[in-house]
């Protein structure tokens, strides 16, 4: 879903053209788009959703020392510095030195800073309200022209499938370090966390594509009509498009490394538990639960969006 489709040309000048980019001006885009304090504002209530994941796919609840474990594990997991590392790396390397110019200069522009404030500011809403934003109970005014331009926006941005492709690929990872940190066969929970999410990936996007438009229109509602024409022309031009992939996928690498942290961190300290428990005659061992298929938690909120910085609380 979000590998960048390259061209690949003869011409040696062509191919320069496409080059990636170092870290330090994957860096100034990173900042300028303000992907830091949206990550940041989501991973508050990760360790609440990570439990949620386990719960919905086990036969039973999580004892007391396991939903403590998992809180633990989904602290050490998803934090910050976690994910900047490989998320800047994707970011470079999916950029080009002529998608990194033009996409600066948007961003740049009074319009591209304004659509950065609001992104950043619906990031660090209570869950509570994006719930209500997502339902459609709190709405904001709009007009049948304006309805169609968020739609359209929706669309460009590839804002629904690139939500569930992250959520679906970061529950992989925390299934996959769950396996790793447990002394599990790596492989067989891999594969099965990818048919889990495969198979429900058409409804999740199918249930999860007017909940995305009702958030970028409350997004940008303060935005004219020429500022959304604006925005839909940027995504739609071919910087725009190369950059969404870019952001894509470095939003993927970043999670799927805090996953995978998380559930390395998941599986050793379960492991230690019914260790522990086993040797305690007293009290009857707790089976050790295998690593999840993680089908995605009933409540559990989309991964985010591939729109230029996007509201990262959307995975919360």
């Amino acid at each position: 879903m979000f590998r960048f489709s390259w061209l690949l040309l003869l011409s040696a000048n062509a191919h320069a053209a496409v080059s990636p980019v170092d870290i330090e001006t994957a860096a100034q885009i990173y900042q300028q788009a303000g992907m830091r304090e949206q990550v940041r504002a989501s991973l508050g209530t990760m360790p609440a959703h990570i439990r949620q994941l386990f719960e919905g796919n086990t036969s039973s609840s999580l004892s007391e020392p396991q939903s403590a474990a998992v809180t633990a594990a989904a602290e050490h997991g998803f934090r910050i510095d976690v994910f900047e590392t490989p998320a800047l790396s994707a970011l470079a390397a999916n950029l080009d030195a002529d998608t990194v110019k033009k996409v600066a200069a948007f961003l740049s522009s009074d319009l591209g800073r304004r659509m950065v404030a609001a992104d950043v500011a619906l990031a660090n809403l209570s869950e509570a309200q994006l719930d209500k934003i997502m339902s459609g109970e709190i709405a904001v005014p709009s007009t049948p022209q304006r309805d169609a331009m968020f739609a359209k926006l929706e669309v460009a941005s590839h804002s629904t499938e690139s939500t569930v492709q992250i959520f679906l690929s970061m529950g992989t990872a925390v299934a996959l370090g769950t396996a790793i940190g447990a002394g599990m066969d790596p492989g067989p929970v891999e594969e099965r966390a990818r048919k889990s999410g495969e198979s429900s990936r058409s409804l999740l996007e199918e249930n999860m594509r007017e909940p995305m438009r009702r958030y970028i229109a409350y997004d940008y509602r303060d935005f004219s009509d020429a500022d959304l024409k604006h925005l839909l022309s940027f995504l739609q031009s071919t910087s725009g498009k190369r950059y969404v992939s870019a952001y894509t996928a470095s939003l993927g690498a970043g999670f799927n490394a805090m996953g995978k942290r998380c559930g390395e961190q998941v599986g050793d300290s379960l492991r230690e538990l019914a260790i522990a428990q086993l040797t305690d005659s007293t009290d009857r061992a707790p089976d050790l639960k295998p690593a999840p298929d993680l089908k995605p938690a009933p409540d559990l909120k989309p991964a985010p969006d591939s729109k230029p910085a996007p509201d990262l609380k959307n995975q919360r």
